[in-house]
């Protein structure tokens, strides 16, 4: 191969290595817990989920 040919290779390579490096790293993000848990207890949730409040006007 020229060496042309082989600096593109070379380049697609680090382009491949940088987004599963990055891939990776947004898993990683994902997956791992990002709050403490003191003392082994429950995990607190991120959000509370609440119903919508009756209204008046129920039929």
């Amino acid at each position: 191969m020229e060496q042309g040919g082989l600096d593109a290779v070379r380049e697609l390579l680090l382009v491949m290595a940088v987004a599963v490096a990055g891939v990776l790293l947004a898993l990683l993000v994902v997956f791992s817990p990002w709050h403490a848990v003191p003392d082994g207890a429950a995990p607190a949730a991120p959000v509370e989920l609440r119903g919508p409040d009756p209204t008046a006007t129920d039929g």
